[in-house]
């Protein structure tokens, strides 16, 4: 059957149609970006969307959303939209659908995609393990942690707030980061480091080591000059950006009980060749006495273009197989 695949941001809103049966994913058709400031609601885009495509949309949608879901009124962070799921079937005419936390569809993506999506981090060059945990880890505006269970070729998707579980220093640098973070928050968590906006602090607390004079500069300023080399402290803010993350995806393994490990989020893509380079394949298997046992873990990250649209409409495969 046909369904309405979307995936919903603070600033913008994906959808696409997309093609499922026997509870995957078959097809997943091109991607239409919508702003939400351009739109008063979430019906009024999904109307959009339905004039764009010029045909009728299915009477099936399926939504991951950038927040909590669960509750009887669905509240975004970043834009002013309510969605409200018992409205849904009178609103949008979809019969069918499921909501789920963007994260939560991200770890159905990685159930469902080929190979072919994934590229090799760290860890055995092999495929992901068909038995046991997956953790999903998503460094972007904030750190999505989600697991992924796989046995006998069912899977099971649990979203979790891995992301703000306490950072833990591991050495005099750190301590550093950790000790300005703590100016501005009771408690640091590991979102406030390895998310795209803990570069900012990661910075901060170099220049302020170096003795250099510190100019604030915005996260996405900070990733073009670190990542292109053109700032050498901004460079310096990277490899240590990559070896923190490389110690939480660790950490979140080893809590796990992980057999693999699949970085996801628009940022660990844009850095991918950064992170191949950095130190975090050493951080992640840092680990004392279970060093072994981290160094055979395979650690991927996923590269398919639409994990939200893809893994929501895998969520809603999952939940209406037939």
């Amino acid at each position: 059957m046909q369904v309405v695949a979307v995936d919903i941001g603070g600033t913008h809103a994906r959808f696409a149609l997309a093609e499922v049966g026997g509870g995957r994913v078959l097809t997943l058709g091109e991607a239409v970006t919508l702003k939400t400031a351009e739109h008063g609601s979430f019906q009024l885009a999904w109307e959009d969307f339905g004039r764009s495509i010029g045909k009728p949309l299915p009477s099936a949608a399926a939504i991951a959303v950038a927040g909590p879901v669960g509750g009887e009124i669905i509240k975004f962070t970043n834009n002013p939209w309510i969605i409200r799921p018992a409205l849904i079937p009178e609103k949008l005419g979809a019969e069918r659908y499921v909501v789920v936390n963007d994260f939560a569809a991200v770890a159905h993506a990685v159930a469902q995609a080929d190979d072919s999506h994934f590229i090799h981090l760290s860890g055995p060059d092999a495929d992901l393990p068909q038995t046991g945990v997956i953790s999903v880890v998503g460094p972007g505006t904030g750190l999505g942690v989600a697991q992924l269970w796989r046995d006998d070729g069912c899977y099971r998707v649990q979203p979790t707030e891995g992301g703000h579980v306490d950072y833990a220093p591991l050495d005099a640098i750190e301590d550093a980061i950790l000790a300005g973070l703590r100016k501005r928050h009771r408690r640091v968590s590991v979102e406030r480091v390895v998310a795209g906006p803990g570069i900012v602090d990661i910075y901060e607390a170099l220049a302020l080591i170096e003795g250099r004079p510190y100019t604030p500069r915005s996260d996405r300023e900070l990733w073009e000059l670190g990542t292109s080399g053109e700032d050498s402290l901004a460079a310096a803010a990277v490899d240590r950006f990559c070896l923190s993350l490389g110690s939480v995806a660790g950490d979140l393994a080893l809590a796990h009980g992980s057999t693999g490990v699949v970085m996801a989020g628009g940022l660990g893509l844009r850095i991918k060749d950064t992170l191949v380079r950095s130190g975090f394949a050493d951080r992640f298997r840092a680990k004392g006495r279970f060093e072994g046992l981290m160094a055979a873990i395979p650690v991927k990250l996923i590269t398919h273009p639409q994990p939200g649209l893809f893994g929501a409409a895998a969520a809603f495969a999952q939940s209406f197989p037939d």
